[in-house]
C-alpha cells in the first residue's frame, strides 16, 4: 500500500550540492525524513520534519542541510550543500503514520576529496 520513491543521489566533490527527494504515497504521513548509513556504521539520523514543519537536523550537518516538505504532493526533500567526504552513505527516507514508520531502499551519496 505504502510506497516510497527516493531520487537524487550521486557523486559529487566536496563542497558539492546535492538535493534528494522522496514520494511516499498510500497514506498520511506525519513526520518524515532521511537518514543514512556509511559502512561499518549504524544507521543514523540526518533531519527530520513535521507535518506542520517543524525540523530536526543532526549536529553534523545542521547549517549545511535543509530539509522541507509538500504535504500536497506527498513529498519530503533534503538540500545538500558544502559536502564532506564524511557525508558519503546510503541515505534512506523514512516516514510515518500514526501506527508505522515506512523505509525507502535507499539512494547512495559519494563525496569525494
Amino acid at each position: 500500500q505504502v510506497q516510497l520513491v527516493e531520487s537524487g543521489g550521486g557523486w559529487v566533490q566536496a563542497g558539492g550540492s546535492l538535493r534528494l527527494s522522496c514520494t511516499a504515497s498510500g497514506s498520511i504521513f506525519s513526520g518524515m525524513g532521511w537518514y543514512r548509513q556509511a559502512p561499518e556504521k549504524q544507521r543514523e539520523l540526518v533531519a527530520t520534519i513535521s507535518r506542520a514543519g517543524s525540523t530536526n537536523y543532526a549536529g553534523s550537518v545542521k547549517g549545511r542541510f535543509t530539509i522541507s516538505r509538500d504535504n500536497a504532493k506527498n513529498t519530503v526533500s533534503l538540500q545538500m550543500n558544502s559536502l564532506k567526504p564524511e557525508d558519503t552513505a546510503v541515505y534512506y527516507c523514512n516516514v510515518g503514520t500514526v501506527f508505522r514508520e515506512f523505509w525507502g531502499q535507499g539512494t547512495q551519496v559519494t563525496v569525494s576529496s
